[in-house]
């Protein structure tokens, strides 16, 4: 395929199990519908039960739907037994479902929206549903982070929920950060087990709902320029389907629109921000996340030193 990567080059999947958070409409269902159509069994995770199921209609192949709203740990919890009691494996978990640019709100459990729903949510998730995939060799958890992970973004630990400071951007930034140093760290605590590997996508510039929550004086504007600037969905999912299921793929690797900027374009690895490769943060980000959400992983934290910062990329 060489770089014009496309569902062409999505492998068999029958007998593999994909869950797919958010999966009812835009990256996410053209995620899942790839999936179905390569003959995955494709689970529909989304908060919106009626939702899931139009969705489902529209795809051909073995498709279902679960109960899932990110926004609240006990549905986290469960969905986690729901899933876990009508799996006997699981192949994919794609972290997709998200929110952006949303005024300061709080999850049912007290957390700021976005790092609520984008980081928190799918941290509890990945560790509830991490026992369904530890023992399938070649099974992959694909997280869905943003360029806007480079946007006024930081881990603020003093702040975390935006009490004391809150702006949209930033908090949004915070949260893909946090989805990009929890691919990594996950990764490093996957490597030694060696059937299981994290990876990260981004969509570059889509044409998607996930914009609505954008401020007054930009939303008219992102309406009338997606159609020219923005690419379509199926577009935008290509790099999550190739984290997902491309055998060259690596644990640690990151993969977004190979086109300028990677705004748009067939999806290549690219390469996350300086800072969300310094391993000392993803590792108090993950012992604070523990923490807030009360998962465990049942896989241990690394025993040595950190590397040194950078991209790693492990089968």
């Amino acid at each position: 395929m060489g770089d014009k990567w496309t569902t062409a080059g999505i492998p068999d999947q029958r007998g593999r199990v994909a869950v797919v958070t958010g999966a009812n409409t835009g990256l996410g269902y053209e995620t899942a519908r790839a999936l179905a159509e390569r003959g995955a069994a494709v689970v529909l995770a989304v908060r919106d039960v009626e939702k899931g199921e139009r969705a489902a209609a529209r795809m051909a192949g073995d498709v279902s739907v679960q109960a899932l709203d990110l926004t609240s740990l006990d549905s986290v919890r469960t969905a986690a037994e729901a899933l876990r009691s009508r799996l006997d494996r699981l192949d994919l978990l794609i972290n997709n479902a998200g929110v952006m640019y949303t005024p300061r709100q709080t999850t049912r459990d007290g957390f700021e929206l976005q790092f609520g729903t984008n980081h928190l949510g799918h941290f509890a998730l990945t560790g509830l549903l991490l026992g369904l995939m530890l023992p399938v060799p070649g099974s992959r958890v694909v997280t869905v982070s943003s360029t806007g992970h480079r946007i006024r973004a930081a881990i603020h630990f003093d702040d975390l929920q935006g009490e004391r400071s809150y702006g949209r951007a930033a908090a949004y930034g915070q949260s893909k950060l946090a989805n990009l140093m929890f691919t990594y760290e996950l990764q490093r605590r996957l490597a030694p087990h060696g059937t299981t590997a994290a990876l990260a996508a981004h969509p570059g510039l889509s044409s998607t709902e996930l914009a609505r929550n954008s401020p007054a004086p930009l939303r008219l504007p992102l309406t009338w320029l997606a159609p020219l600037i923005a690419q379509t969905p199926a577009m935008g999912a290509l790099p999550t389907l190739r984290a997902a299921t491309d055998p060259a793929a690596l644990g640690g690797q990151y993969y977004g629109p190979g086109g300028r900027n990677e705004v748009k374009g067939h999806p290549r690895l690219v390469t996350s921000s300086p800072q969300s490769y310094e391993a000392a943060v993803q590792q108090r980000l993950w012992a604070v996340s523990e923490d807030l959400t009360g998962v465990r992983f049942p896989v241990a934290g690394p025993v040595q030193s950190p590397a040194p910062s950078g991209p790693a990329a492990t089968r």
